[in-house]
């Protein structure tokens, strides 16, 4: 038979590891990821913006999910909305998840990008291009935090990402991802920190389509 200090002591390490496990706290990554790509996916204008503000152009923006098999990839094209057969940017998007709340949407440019012009009405289209056609612009991706449900802001790197358009050094892009919009602030600077291209009071307002 078990003394009595024996079991006391007995009790109160069961009672120790109980209380342990209570207040362990639960390590499994939330995985908000679906829920962000499916945010940035469709078809977007800034035609309500530009009516209100003419500095402001109105802006086609259509972004699709390609290479399903290969992670969560979009193609992103833009160009003004009465000039959608030539646009000005083309892009692929590999969205990522960093950690718990944090997510990375990484850029690629496209070799010949002008063959895929108009293609993200046929996703499956870029089956055939393959990965070495691509190349990721290192410094550029932009860093999101899920604010709340439906609600994902983030931004580049402080001069991470270079840029030499219009005589710029380097580029920053501001995002705002939600349920029917994206807001997208781009813009270059030389290397003194000077204003060279990009809107000058805030982003673009991208409102969803479809």
């Amino acid at each position: 038979m078990l003394r009595p200090f024996v079991m006391l002591t007995i009790v109160l390490m069961l009672v120790s590891c109980k209380n342990d496990k209570q207040n362990t706290p639960n390590t499994t990554p939330t995985n908000h990821l679906p829920e962000l790509f499916s945010l940035m996916q469709g078809s977007f204008n800034s035609e309500v913006q530009s009516q209100v503000d003419s500095t402001y152009f109105n802006i086609a923006l259509h972004m699709y999910p390609i290479w399903e098999d290969k992670g969560n990839f979009l193609y992103v094209e833009q160009a003004l909305n009465a000039r959608q057969n030539k646009p000005y940017r083309q892009r692929i998007y590999e969205i990522t998840q960093v950690n718990d709340s944090m997510y990375s949407s990484a850029i690629y440019t496209i070799e010949h990008d002008s063959l895929w012009i108009g293609k993200w009405k046929t996703p499956k289209a870029f089956d055939s291009l393959a990965m070495d056609k691509v190349t990721k612009k290192e410094g550029c991706e932009v860093i999101l935090k899920r604010i709340e449900p439906n609600y994902f802001k983030g931004k580049t790197g402080d001069k991470t990402c270079a840029s030499s358009l219009y005589g710029a050094s380097y580029a920053t892009s501001e995002v705002e991802i939600l349920e029917d919009k994206i807001i997208s602030w781009d813009r270059g600077f030389d290397d003194k920190g000077e204003h060279i291209w990009g809107a000058e009071k805030g982003g673009y307002i991208f409102n969803k389509l479809d």
